[in-house]
């Protein structure tokens, strides 16, 4: 038994596409960007669109400039510190042992 079913053998969405049905991109420029390991990465961009001046580099992540010469610089990463590089930071170990002290006063009472 046959089904009634008129759209038999297509799928969703199916159907011709192309430029009358979508209507007519805008017309596009592409831009070189290098980052400083020397990757080339070609956005394009709207012809009438603001170009900014730099570009994550899709392969390494860093920055992408418009100069091939000059490329930006990557980012400084910080190393990771601990909480006690921090403390050691603000305090020298004279201020240190003097907090130290303190506690110690106050825990035996003596405060």
């Amino acid at each position: 038994m046959a089904s009634g079913n008129a759209i038999r053998g297509s799928r969703v969405g199916a159907g011709p596409m192309g430029e009358a049905e979508r209507g007519e991109s805008a017309p596009r420029l592409r831009i070189s960007f290098w980052c400083s390991n020397g990757h080339e990465t070609q956005p394009s961009f709207a012809h009438d669109a603001q170009v900014p001046d730099t570009w994550d580099c899709p392969r390494c992540g860093f920055p992408a400039g418009q100069d091939r010469d000059s490329p930006p610089d990557p980012p400084r990463t910080e190393p990771y510190k601990t909480h006690l590089a921090y403390v050691r930071e603000r305090r020298s170990d004279e201020d240190g042992e003097a907090i130290l002290a303190e506690a110690l006063a106050k825990l035996r009472g003596e405060i």
